[in-house]
């Protein structure tokens, strides 16, 4: 390649980078505008900001007081609530446990009741039921004799045939 051709493509290379220099140049000075107008929106907002910062951290500062006293109450509470439980359960256990006993003792109470009704019967059965049954097999006893003897010594023919029928 001969020099001229060379300086024509330095040329040409070094016009492109101007140009690019410019438009970039071009491009900052658009942003610095921009960045301008963007300090002055935020330094119109900038009071209004610290104010609501100051406000809020005043209001931060005022409830954290508060939120305080709230989470002792209810720790109390709590506390309180968790003793009341234990007296609650201790109590359950003891009704529990007495009413375990007493029931305990109840069936023991029933059990020996009716021992004693089943010997109260088994006493009636031996000592008052049987007696009366053997006196009433005495008075049938003498009775059938008193029969026997009242009606004399010969039985009636309708009768000897009705007492003989009986064991045929």
């Amino acid at each position: 390649m001969d020099n001229t051709a060379l300086l024509i493509i330095l040329a040409v290379f070094t016009g492109v980078a101007a140009i690019a220099l410019i438009i970039q140049a071009a491009v900052m000075v658009g942003l610095y505008k921009t960045s301008r107008s963007m300090r002055e929106k935020v330094e119109m907002w900038t009071p209004k900001i610290h104010a609501l910062m100051d406000s809020s951290l005043a209001a931060i500062e005022e409830n954290k007081a508060k939120i305080g006293e709230i989470t002792a109450k209810t720790s109390q509470i709590l506390d309180s609530a968790s003793r009341q439980v234990k007296v609650v359960e201790n109590l359950l256990a003891d009704f529990s446990g007495r009413a375990h006993n007493q029931l305990d003792r109840a069936e023991l109470v029933l059990d020996d009741a009716m021992g004693r009704v089943q010997q109260t019967v088994s006493l009636v059965h031996g000592g008052i039921l049987k007696p009366i049954r053997e006196i009433n097999g005495m008075a049938a006893g003498i009775r059938a004799a008193i029969q026997y003897f009242a009606r004399g010594r010969r039985p009636s023919p309708d009768r000897a045939t009705v007492d003989e029928e009986m064991f045929i």
